[in-house]
């Protein structure tokens, strides 16, 4: 553990309802908005092709629903995050406000690049999902808590069972997952290892 990473028990903030299965990462940043040397900026182009049109008009979205913009915890279907590995979707995710990620299941990538932000990908059943998302609908100033350590959710006075893959909950509650910083704080180390070993030259 390092001091330079924070711990990850928990996640707390209103929801917003991100609906559909297979939900790719093309859809949660297009590619054309991912010639950028930094990921700063990325988040109002979260989602873009699904919230503008072609005269970059607003269309029925989540994200520009008024209701749902100091909203940090998303709620999605299945397969979310799927597609390209570009690790420029939870980027885009995280700048737009986004603190952790509800939903039926996630592809294995993008949920490895969401905990390399901090940011939990945590699972439940198709009915509870939809149940939350029903809900955040008709409380959007709610707030839902995720509990990383005990993998629960509550929401008002309903608490909910959900799914935290091993590594993940190890990572983020023991300050872990962070995988840049914790190299660069054990940079010493990794010097003399690196120095010990006869195929690394300097």
């Amino acid at each position: 553990m390092t001091d330079e990473i924070p711990e990850i028990d928990s996640a707390f903030g209103s929801g917003v309802p991100i609906r559909g299965n297979d939900i790719d990462t093309d859809q949660i940043i297009p590619a054309r908005f991912m010639k950028v040397v930094t990921f700063d900026g990325l988040g109002e182009f979260a989602f873009f092709d699904q919230r503008y049109d072609e005269n970059d008009e607003p269309k029925d979205h989540p994200l520009n629903e008024p209701q749902f913009q100091d909203a940090s915890i998303m709620v999605v279907n299945a397969n979310f995050g799927c597609g390209s590995s570009r690790e420029h979707a939870p980027q885009a995710l995280m700048r737009w406000g986004i603190d952790a990620i509800i939903g039926e299941s996630f592809a294995e990538i993008f949920a490895g690049n969401c905990l390399a932000l901090g940011i939990p990908t945590v699972t439940a059943d198709h009915d509870t999902i939809t149940e939350l998302q029903d809900w955040v609908d008709e409380h959007p100033d709610a707030d839902i808590d995720v509990d990383v350590e005990n993998e629960t959710v509550t929401y008002r006075d309903t608490t909910v069972d959900v799914t935290v893959d091993d590594a993940q909950r190890k990572a983020l509650t023991e300050g872990v997952w962070d995988t840049t910083a914790l190299m660069k704080s054990n940079a010493d180390a990794v010097a003399e290892k690196a120095a010990a070993l006869p195929y690394v030259d300097d």
